[in-house]
C-alpha cells in the first residue's frame, strides 16, 4: 500500500502544529511526528483506524491521535491521508467533510 497525503491534509497538519507550538515548539514538533509517524503505519495495515461514523463509507476511516482526528480513504492499493481535525470539532454539522473535498 501507498500512503498519500492531500495538500487539504498537509495543511490541516501544519495548521495543528502552529497552533500547539505557540504553548510548545517542542510538543508541537512531537505531536507533527505522532501524526506523521501513524500514517507510515498505514501502508501496511490500512484498516487499523475505526471507521469516521459521519462518513457513512466503510473505507473512510481515521486514527486518533491525542486530541485530532486523522481522517483517510482506503482505494484499492492507496491510502490518501484526506485531513487532520480537532476531534473537539463537530464534523457531522461542518459544511464540508475532508473526504468530500478530495
Amino acid at each position: 500500500m501507498k500512503v498519500r497525503w492531500s495538500r487539504a491534509a498537509v495543511e490541516d497538519l501544519r495548521e495543528a502544529e502552529a497552533f500547539i507550538a505557540a504553548d510548545s515548539p517542542l510538543y508541537a514538533q512531537r505531536f507533527a511526528a505522532r501524526v506523521l509517524a501513524s500514517t507510515r503505519k498505514l501502508a501496511a495495515h490500512p484498516r487499523v483506524g475505526r471507521e469516521v461514523p459521519e462518513g457513512d463509507d466503510p473505507n473512510i476511516r481515521e486514527l486518533i491521535v491525542q486530541a485530532y482526528r486523522v481522517i483517510y480513504r482506503v482505494a484499492g492499493d492507496l491510502v490518501n491521508v484526506l485531513g487532520v481535525v480537532h476531534g473537539a470539532g463537530d464534523l457531522g454539522a461542518a459544511p464540508a467533510k475532508p473526504w468530500e473535498n478530495a
